[in-house]
């Protein structure tokens, strides 16, 4: 038995997640969920994590930053779509989410010394997991303050599934780390943020590393230890609220997959992980999937010179195997997801870059439109 359609899914969940590898084109697709779930009378908003301008693009905007911003109604009515609930998006700024839960959760008097911190500031631009982290925490905001009805998430990227679901996780590790507390102990029981490696009682530890990664390095380490102590206990409970969100029965998780063989593979782990972490599985999207040339087409290439037909004619061939490739990976995908929904969207002939492109890809994601 099949699970709701993808309909009956943006009519009644409140949060729906898109996951899936890097390049399969999630944020395309995020962006025509909220675009037809606002079609279908349920506000929306998308929070897209892509820094490039393709989503403010293809809904018809010049811009989107770190909050809400609405898609106006007469950029919709040129394109002749009429939504029947307001549609919102967003672009999670990674450095700016950052700062903000840190002017939030940080001990009074330690904002700007967090902020200027040199291993802070590559927590929140570049150490691993930390772009997961924040869009979860991003997530949990906007369930709590956003009024829209639905909230689309795009995520990172990511090369294993486990990145992006234990993102929480990984971060927490890092801040609370017993092996890093132990050998900075004598720099955090000091409280004092410009010791030198010599003041620190001269541990054989401290000056190996010491002379590894220098001691002006440990100084920024323990500084940024020493600050962010008193804010592990809310990092805990924000992590404990984001993994309760994520397993509430008002969130659903929607796979982009492609249809490549290694994409496939990535997909049906990233099914099963979802699965054996108790998490609801929603729906499953092959993207760009290679559609049957017309039978027509060989007839039509009768009539040409040479080279060009043969040129076509081998190009023709390509597309048939491809078609044909992709058709065995649908396949395969929807006999190893099953029950889960799965619904197949072609490869179109331009990249889609506005909204009567988004609207197109939409009537494949709700069956008004199928691959034959």
């Amino acid at each position: 038995m099949s699970g709701p359609s993808l309909e009956e899914v943006l009519r009644r969940r409140r949060v729906l997640v898109c996951v899936g590898a890097g390049g399969v084109g999630k944020t395309t697709l995020a962006a025509a969920v909220a675009l037809r779930a606002a079609a279908l009378g349920r506000s929306a908003l998308v929070c897209t994590i892509d820094p490039a301008r393709r989503l403010a693009n293809a809904l018809g905007l010049t811009w989107l930053g770190n909050a809400p911003t609405a898609v106006p109604a007469e950029v919709l009515a040129r394109e002749g779509i009429r939504l029947a609930a307001p549609l919102q998006a967003m672009m999670l700024d990674l450095k700016a989410s950052w700062d903000e839960l840190i002017q939030r959760q940080a001990p009074p008097g330690q904002h700007e010394r967090i902020l200027q911190n040199r291993f802070y500031q590559t927590l929140s631009t570049a150490l691993a997991g930390s772009q997961e982290y924040i869009a979860l925490e991003r997530l949990g905001q906007l369930r709590e303050r956003s009024d829209a009805e639905l909230i689309v998430l795009d995520t990172p990227p990511t090369a294993h599934a486990l990145d992006f679901l234990d993102a929480p996780s990984r971060i927490l590790d890092f801040l609370d780390n017993e092996a890093a507390r132990w050998l900075l102990d004598p720099a955090l029981r000091a409280s004092r943020i410009s010791l030198r490696l010599a003041h620190w009682g001269g541990g054989w530890a401290a000056k190996t590393i010491g002379r590894i990664i220098g001691g002006d390095t440990l100084e920024e380490l323990a500084a940024f230890l020493g600050a962010v102590s008193g804010m592990n206990e809310g990092f805990r409970e924000r992590a404990r609220a984001v993994r309760a969100l994520l397993a509430s029965p008002e969130t659903g998780f929607l796979l982009v997959a492609g249809a490549s063989p290694e994409r496939r593979e990535e997909a049906l782990r990233f099914h099963a992980v979802l699965g054996d972490r108790g998490l609801q599985r929603d729906g499953v999207v092959v993207n760009r999937v290679q559609e049957e040339p017309p039978a027509s087409a060989d007839s039509e290439l009768e009539g040409l010179h040479e080279p060009l037909r043969s040129e076509l004619v081998r190009t023709l061939g390509e597309a048939r195997a491809l078609a044909e490739r992709d058709r065995l990976s649908v396949r395969l995908l929807r006999e190893g997801t099953a029950p889960v929904p799965l619904v197949a969207v072609p490869r179109f002939s331009a990249e889609i870059h506005d909204l009567r492109a988004l609207w197109r890809a939409g009537s494949y994601l709700l069956g008004e439109a199928a691959i034959l």
